[in-house]
C-alpha cells in the first residue's frame, strides 16, 4: 500500500518543469489512479481554435505515468514504452481534465488507460482516450 505522505509527494512532484509551464495541476491521486486539470488559455489552441492535440497527448501520457508511478517502489521510475491515443472530438471549453488508471500493474511493465475531457461549466465531454505501456526502471538505470 502506498503511504499517504508518498502520495502527497507525488502530487507535488507531478506538476513541475514542462508540466508546470503548460499549466497542468494535480486534482487527485490515489494508488493506481491520477486526475489532472488544465485551464485552457489562448496559447493552448491550434489554428482552428481547438486545444492542440499535442497538449491532449501530453496530459494523457503524463497523467498515466503518475498513476503508474504511484504503484512502484520509491527506487523506481516510470518511462513510457508505447502509447496510442484516439481523438474523439475537438476539445474546447474552460478546462481539460484527464483521468488515468492502471489496468494491469506489474513489476516491470504496467498497462494504463487515460481519458481526456473538455469541461465547460458542469458539462464534460470525452475528447480523447489513450492506452499506455509503461516500464518501471531502477532510478540509477535511466541513462
Amino acid at each position: 500500500m502506498v503511504k499517504k505522505a508518498r502520495l502527497e509527494f507525488l502530487k507535488k512532484d507531478a506538476v513541475q518543469g514542462f508540466i508546470k509551464y503548460i499549466g497542468l495541476t494535480a486534482v487527485s491521486l490515489e494508488p493506481g489512479k491520477f486526475t489532472t486539470r488544465l485551464k485552457l488559455e489562448k496559447r493552448h489552441f491550434q489554428q482552428d481554435g481547438f486545444a492542440h492535440a499535442g497538449l491532449i497527448a501530453t496530459m494523457a501520457d503524463h497523467t498515466a505515468g503518475y498513476a503508474s508511478y504511484s504503484l512502484v517502489p520509491e527506487s523506481q521510475r516510470i518511462l513510457t514504452i508505447e502509447y496510442k491515443i484516439n481523438y474523439l472530438k475537438p476539445a474546447s471549453g474552460e478546462f481539460l481534465e484527464c483521468r488515468a488508471w492502471v489496468l494491469k500493474p506489474g513489476k516491470q511493465i504496467l498497462f494504463t488507460e487515460a481519458e481526456v475531457y473538455s469541461v465547460r461549466g458542469d458539462a464534460k465531454t470525452l475528447v480523447a482516450k489513450a492506452m499506455h505501456t509503461m516500464a518501471s526502471v531502477p532510478k540509477g538505470k535511466l541513462s
